[in-house]
């Protein structure tokens, strides 16, 4: 059943039916290891440690709210990822989710490719040292100075959206005396099983060209996908290397890239045929999904691997073309699962038959997601542990919003006081790079633990940054 989100966010303090959420778990001190990253585990005294070193210290030394990443965790993903789809296909981490330089560095280290889609990712990229070939630029309207800066960089390949910007493309390498690497970004018509915001195949949305042709000409020979490429490839200053395909987000089914090769391979097999040209490469995009609660069950890169490969060559086969070399864009699969949110908790307010409002030092300027997309998360009491009985509880935020929550359902011991930490896991992807400075907030750090060491990878903004960029 598909779910939207109300346009103003979620209701306040709507009366949940009965079995909306589920029954409290057996131990309320467990740490599910489906959603919290790899070094993360509750120790003797009852505390919550990371990469061996315990929460309590890390929100003295850094404050909160904070995000907490855990680096060997993030390492072993892209390694997970790399070594899944190995030497015959790429993988690039979409750098939408999270980027900073020191996640660039790791990516570049453990073997990823980058996936941008702005000047200031592509800027923190080239800053970072990863090489401009190893470097995909995306995007829907793209600047002439973006565009202008990653030929000048030469990156491995910029993913065409438009009419316009084909030309706009051929005309910038072209002045620069360049033959840009393209690839067509393609909508294939499938929906994946995804908040209707996040979805991005079906032809009713911004990103692509269509493979269906009008609907006086629905043939997909007729579609603006088909004359994108005939028009890229009467331009010298542009080197078409493949078909781009992505599907949607939060993906759990492989059933949509199914459809989505089916008719990626059908337009590569049109090429051929009108052309006399067979492509190098396909990207399927990434989306697919993460654990944000213990009831979520994602695929394994390995299994994802598999699945995407066998694929593309049985379509291929079938078609009688040579198999591309692969791509896929994971971002959130990878950083995801490696974060978590460390709260304090400032005031509790029980409502007599309904749940326990918990407040926290943060809200929706460092996680929107709940409000915009209804996303569901786990929680944890993280200083201590506690054999109090659970109290159904609904973590919110400290911003002037009645949508401004956290964790809309979740079950805390009811000894929870104020100054008591609490963790939120799998707040690695779209967390930080989402965030505001609503009601002036100032956006929390993002702090790299590793080997019992730990570190600002991005600092805590300041009231000098705030106002800084105040001019009066």
């Amino acid at each position: 059943m598909s779910r939207s989100a109300h346009p103003a966010g979620p209701r306040h303090a709507d009366v949940l039916p009965e079995g909306h959420y589920t029954a409290p778990p057996a131990d309320l001190n467990s740490l599910d290891a489906r959603v919290w990253a790899q070094t993360v585990e509750r120790t003797l005294d009852g505390a919550v440690s990371v990469g061996g070193l315990d929460v309590r210290r890390l929100a003295e030394e850094f404050g909160t709210p904070a995000y907490v990443m855990d680096e060997d965790d993030f390492r072993a993903r892209c390694r997970a990822w790399r070594d899944a789809f190995g030497q015959d296909a790429d993988v690039f981490y979409a750098g939408k989710a999270f980027l900073s330089r020191a996640v660039v560095r790791w990516l570049y280290e453990e073997g990823l490719n980058l996936d941008v889609c702005s000047g200031g990712e592509l800027a923190t990229a080239l800053a970072a040292g990863m090489p401009a070939e190893r470097i995909a630029l995306h995007g829907n309207n793209k600047s002439n100075e973006e565009i202008t800066r990653a030929v000048e960089a030469g990156v491995g390949r910029i993913v065409l959206d438009s009419f316009q910007e084909i030309a706009r493309v051929a005309h910038i390498a072209e002045r620069l005396g360049r033959r840009q690497p393209v690839q067509l970004r393609v909508t294939v018509g499938v929906e994946a099983h995804t908040h209707e915001f996040i979805a991005t195949a079906h032809e009713d949305q911004k990103f692509g060209l269509a493979l269906a042709g009008s609907s006086s000409h629905p043939e997909a020979g007729r579609g603006p996908a088909a004359e994108a490429v005939r028009r890229v490839l009467m331009l010298d200053s542009l080197e078409l290397t493949g078909i781009h395909s992505h599907i949607g987000s939060q993906i759990f089914d492989m059933a949509g890239f199914e459809v989505s090769a089916r008719r990626v391979v059908g337009l590569l097999t049109q090429i051929r045929d009108e052309h006399g040209v067979e492509l190098p490469e396909i990207d399927l995009g990434g989306g697919l999904g993460i654990a944000y609660t213990p009831e979520d069950d994602p695929r394994e890169p390995h299994e994802i691997a598999k699945s995407l490969g066998d694929i593309v060559t049985r379509e291929c086969e079938a078609a009688g073309l040579a198999v591309p070399r692969l791509s896929v864009e994971p971002g959130r699969a990878i950083v995801g699962p490696t974060a978590f949110t460390l709260y304090e908790v400032g005031t509790i307010k029980e409502l007599e038959g309904l749940r326990t409002y918990v407040s926290v030092d943060g809200g929706m300027s460092d996680n929107i997601r709940t409000a915009l997309y209804d996303a569901e998360y786990s929680v944890a009491l993280v200083s201590r542990a506690s054999e109090a009985e659970p109290m159904l509880s609904r973590v919110v935020g400290k911003h002037c919003e009645s949508g401004d929550i956290v964790v809309r359902d979740a079950f805390l011991p009811a000894d929870l006081a104020p100054g008591d930490l609490l963790a939120v896991p799998a707040t690695g992807a779209y967390c930080r790079s989402m965030a505001s400075n609503y009601n002036h907030a100032l956006r929390p750090p993002v702090v790299a633990v590793r080997d019992g060491q730990a570190r600002a990878i991005v600092r805590r903004e300041t009231e000098e940054d705030l106002l800084r960029l105040d001019v009066g």
